[in-house]
């Protein structure tokens, strides 16, 4: 059974640079099969990861919208979808990734949707871990079929806006039904927070993981177009990371 670990958030919290960091972690330290998810139509996962992504399930799902009367002779809709979607299979050494691209356009996506649901849930399935990078909200989750969430982060600023949209995904989860067995808030820049913001973190009633502070390594790596794979032992940022991560999956197999 694979472990799903999923980060959520406003934009711009920091969460590709956690779900990097993830994978590069589940790389260095478990040596099992990681699958990264690019699951934010604005994120660039791929990039802070260094791996080209020629293809995104959303240029899939465009491609066989406008071509589906072509479909190859013999060959059914469900299996030519399956195997264009796994040519978008990005694979490395220590993980794989997939994009699910930009959003629907106009018009009726649900057949093609529920293929790419099918196939994603039989992907996941292949990986001792999945790493999602969410979008803000929690519509791509909410299309998962039958796998949950074991832990989801959601990644705050030091700021109570974020905080209190932190506050509010988990609101939506919970409207939404979704099977996260874990909720936990990651707070990033945080190189001092004052009391009253420490205040509305107790009162989200979200378990506190990591204070992940402003790295100026991070942003060197970020200005340079380095892959955050490259983040040196001595980053503070790394560092935190990771101790959250020794903590959270301590009780997981593997």
């Amino acid at each position: 059974m694979s472990m799903v670990i999923a980060f959520a958030g406003k934009g711009g919290t920091g969460k590709t640079t956690l779900a990097a960091l993830t994978v590069a972690y589940l790389k260095r330290t478990r040596g099992k099969p990681v699958l990264a998810v690019d699951a934010d139509a604005n994120s660039n996962l791929d990039q802070v990861l260094g791996v080209e992504m020629p293809k995104t399930i959303g240029n899939i799902r465009e491609f066989l919208t406008q071509n589906i009367s072509k479909l190859p002779a013999g060959m059914a809709k469900e299996v030519w979808a399956e195997s264009l979607v796994q040519q978008a299979l990005v694979e490395e050494e220590g993980f794989d990734l997939i994009s699910m691209g930009r959003p629907e356009g106009p018009g009726c996506y649900c057949y093609l949707n529920n293929i790419f649901r099918r196939y994603l849930d039989i992907l996941s399935g292949n990986y001792d871990y999945v790493v999602i990078d969410n979008e803000a909200g929690m519509e791509h989750l909410s299309r998962r079929t039958t796998r949950g969430v074991d832990i989801m982060f959601i990644v705050s600023d030091a700021s109570f806006r974020g905080v209190r949209t932190a506050g509010r995904l988990v609101e939506l989860a919970r409207e939404l039904n979704l099977d996260i067995k874990k909720m936990a808030l990651v707070m990033t820049r945080t190189n001092g927070l004052p009391e009253s913001l420490e205040e509305e973190i107790r009162a989200s009633g979200l378990e506190l993981a990591a204070r992940v502070p402003e790295d100026p390594l991070v942003r060197k790596l970020d200005i340079e177009g380095t892959p955050l794979t490259q983040l040196p032992t001595e980053s503070e940022a790394r560092h935190e990371v990771e101790r959250m991560l020794d903590v959270y999956l301590a009780d997981w197999p593997g």
